[in-house]
């Protein structure tokens, strides 16, 4: 599944080669997504000028001035830049076709991703309105993550997890984050003190914003490519490495399921 730093990377990657674009046409091959494509949005959109590509937690925000499109890459979607003479393939699902030629391909094999349509404030929509904090913003700190901790009795990594406590901290960076602040996953979320609070937050912080900049080097890849960036490529500590020695004490990490998530941790260096 995309992950923030992989929905970032998209809405860098195609920004540049869509925002100012007037709009001819929105194509929808199948409108039958996790909720249906509104009927309503080719007419909407006909004529409007994209006016901003944004992100709000795992959902890119396309701005026109009647409102936002709200797109969720969902499982397995991606969305690209293309000239609209590419012929679309199986799961090609939805083309937002520009006055110049190009266009924005959206791809999504399980369908599980969407295409809403927003008025008014975007950030008030029912998806968006009681998401928690960015973690790279400066809401997102050791105070904050500590006061919604207490008497939690929910384990640490479901918690970081939960996109109303703080958006984005997917499977792979929960892992790697946790390991490098020396945390159990199965530990309860309200023994969390404020010192290791601040150790967390760093690393969480620390994890996405290079996953966030390895991403960068890939964005020739929304362009006329597949459109999906590679995940974070800096050599990974825990996650995908169970029963692997550790990176620091070289004790074989374990691998467990947590929440239904592969779950690796060192039971050394993680307390």
């Amino acid at each position: 599944m995309p992950e923030l730093p992989e929905v970032e990377t998209t809405r860098r990657g195609i920004e540049p080669h869509a925002q100012g674009k007037k709009v001819t046409a929105l194509v929808v091959r199948n409108p039958s997504l996790r909720w249906p494509i509104p009927g309503e949005l080719a007419v909407l959109l006909k004529g409007q000028t994209l006016r901003s590509v944004s992100r709000r937690g795992k959902y890119l925000l396309l701005g026109f001035a009647r409102g936002h499109v709200l797109v969720h890459l969902g499982m397995s979607g991606s969305l690209r830049v293309i000239s609209i003479q590419e012929p679309p393939g199986l799961h090609d699902h939805v083309d937002l076709q520009f006055s110049d030629g190009t266009g924005l391909r959206y791809t999504d094999p399980r369908r599980f991703g969407c295409w809403l349509w927003a008025e008014g404030d975007v950030l008030t929509h029912k998806l968006l309105v009681s998401l928690g904090p960015e973690p790279l913003s400066e809401a997102f700190t050791a105070e904050y993550l500590y006061q919604r901790s207490r008497a939690k009795k929910q384990n640490l990594k479901t918690f970081i997890m939960d996109s109303h406590v703080v958006v984005g901290v997917g499977n792979i960076y929960a892992n790697e984050a946790l390991f490098m602040a020396g945390l159990r996953p199965r530990r309860a979320a309200g023994s969390l003190s404020l010192p290791k609070a601040r150790l967390l937050v760093g690393h969480i912080k620390s994890v996405l914003a290079k996953a966030i900049a390895q991403g960068g080097t890939t964005l020739k890849d929304f362009v006329g490519g597949d459109g999906k960036p590679g995940y974070f490529q800096q050599k990974l500590l825990v996650y995908g490495r169970g029963g692997e020695p550790c990176r620091v004490c070289h004790t074989p990490l374990k691998e467990v399921r947590v929440s239904n998530r592969a779950t690796v941790y060192c039971a050394n260096c993680q307390h």
